[in-house]
């Protein structure tokens, strides 16, 4: 909508509300967190008579559909776990163990400057073993023992596959859609076009966490969560391990949350004169912001006090529940960030990327997030929360099935990027329990059947959350754009 009639909207809505003694920074959160105030339907297709209401804070229209997940709680697990040694059983590998990979299986296919030169590309089978688990008889890791006791709840995609190849890129192309930063990331999309159903915690939350070894030099990049030319508004907003959860939530020394009361309102005040002024909606964004920042001074202390957490719920996410910056921790806040109503919580997690420690930190790595992962969705079922809370575990591609290095070395070897494919699993929100969907070959190599991309994933995410992904849409430098550009197919096979 052209700034100028979005400009007399919030100038109208503050005057009414001027008139009841609403606060002017009141007004514009009302105005700005209670819909959207564009009222732009090209971003949800045909307006619905059905707006949403003001406790979910979304896009006019939204849902398009009756949802089947209210939320969405994301495990990334940066650094692309080893499909061939978690989920992909092939029992003939282990046969072939030493032998080169043939030209015909790899076809020419771009590797990493990691492993292109790399003379030898002998068959590595699986190092952990592999055992059946649950009635539905799903082949998981031995590395994985809490992750196969709830294997009859969870639905394993086996035919993902990507373009990208490095992990920045990768990780960009999954969460956006683009391998270039400056898109919205899924919780952004997911944020913008339904809110939060808590009005005292933001709608898009971020907690982080690396490997207890330290052995990966990942970084995780503010554009994994941002809203790249969406309103700033709707970035996540990431809690960090120590001291405030939140940068610069606690008030200054000597000022009383009264005094900040009066301090907000007085900015407010100022903020609508610079927006009347310029008509920009950033500044409109600042003026939501302070008033959410007010209110989680007294939700997010509250959230982060696991003291009424009972001792066998800590004991089930293992015993890294109560360490801040852990996965486990981490679990734990992403199931109370789901009971309060957020819609998106994104885990990203740092360290599966064994190169050349394969043998070594695999196992260190599967054995600090198999049980928190595992707690979590155990968690969600006992509460009744699993079946409207979508569970997602993956990473940004897979690993080779041949070796990187010397794969005689008992301790230093490993397995390079792949993005042909590798498998990731999900659970609870709409998603049919207890099955496997698409294939891979027989070498782990490719995808032989039901290919899945990170649009054709989106496109489903966002289905489940009771969204077209074709009509939810932002118009940027004179394109309409969305999360699945211009591709993505609903995979039919995983829902319930």
């Amino acid at each position: 909508m052209d700034p100028r009639i979005e400009q007399r909207l919030l100038q109208a809505r503050r005057q009414f509300l001027g008139q009841s003694g609403v606060s002017i920074g009141m007004a514009a959160l009302a105005s700005l967190m209670g819909g959207d105030v564009r009222g732009d339907t090209s971003s949800t297709g045909a307006a619905s008579s059905d707006a949403t209401t003001a406790g979910q804070r979304g896009l006019p229209g939204l849902p398009h559909f009756a949802p089947k997940a209210k939320r969405v709680i994301y495990l990334m697990q940066s650094g692309a776990p080893s499909h061939v040694d978690l989920f992909d059983y092939k029992p003939g590998l282990d046969k072939r163990r030493g032998e080169e990979l043939p030209e015909s299986v790899t076809k020419g296919q771009r590797l990493t400057t990691m492993t292109a030169g790399q003379k030898s590309k002998p068959f590595l089978p699986s190092i952990s073993g592999f055992k059946q688990f649950g009635e539905c008889g799903r082949w998981v890791s031995n590395f994985l023992p809490f992750t196969g006791e709830i294997a009859d709840r969870l639905c394993f995609i086996k035919s993902m596959h990507t373009d990208a190849i490095n992990h920045a890129p990768a990780v960009t192309f999954w969460l956006t859609g683009a391998e270039m930063p400056g898109r919205p990331t899924l919780g952004a999309w997911a944020s913008y076009g339904l809110g939060s159903d808590n009005e005292n915690l933001p709608s898009y939350v971020v907690l982080t966490s690396r490997d207890t070894e330290g052995s990966c030099g990942q970084l995780f990049y503010d554009w994994y969560w941002g809203t790249g030319f969406l309103p700033s508004k709707y970035q996540g907003v990431k809690f960090r391990s120590s001291g405030d959860p939140v940068l610069y939530l606690s008030n200054p020394d000597g000022l009383s949350r009264e005094t900040r009361r009066t301090w907000l309102d007085t900015l407010g005040q100022m903020n609508a004169v610079k927006y009347r002024e310029v008509g920009d909606s950033e500044i409109a964004t600042r003026i939501a912001q302070y008033e959410m920042a007010f209110r989680m001074q007294a939700a997010v202390p509250e959230l982060a006090d696991l003291s009424s957490e009972p001792q066998h719920v800590l004991d089930m996410y293992g015993p890294d529940a109560k360490r801040p910056g852990s996965f486990a921790m981490n679990c734990l806040l992403a199931r109370r960030l789901a009971e309060r109503g957020v819609r998106f919580v994104q885990l990203m997690h740092s360290g599966w990327d064994q190169h050349t420690n394969l043998p070594t930190q695999l196992q260190v790595q599967c054995r600090d997030t198999d049980q928190p992962a595992a707690a979590l969705v155990k968690d969600l079922a006992q509460r009744g929360l699993l079946e409207e809370t979508l569970v997602i575990w993956g990473g940004e591609f897979g690993r080779t099935p041949f070796g990187q290095g010397d794969i005689n070395n008992p301790k230093q070897h490993g397995r390079d990027h792949h993005p042909r494919c590798f498998t990731i699993w999900m659970a609870g929100g709409g998603i049919k329990p207890g099955i496997e969907y698409g294939e891979t070959d027989d070498f782990c190599y490719s995808v032989a059947k039901d290919g899945v991309s990170c649009f054709d994933l989106n496109a489903t995410i966002l289905h489940l959350l009771g969204v077209d992904h074709t009509r939810l849409t932002h118009k940027h430098q004179g394109r309409y754009y969305r999360l699945t550009d211009v591709e993505g197919e609903v995979v039919r096979g995983v829902l319930a």
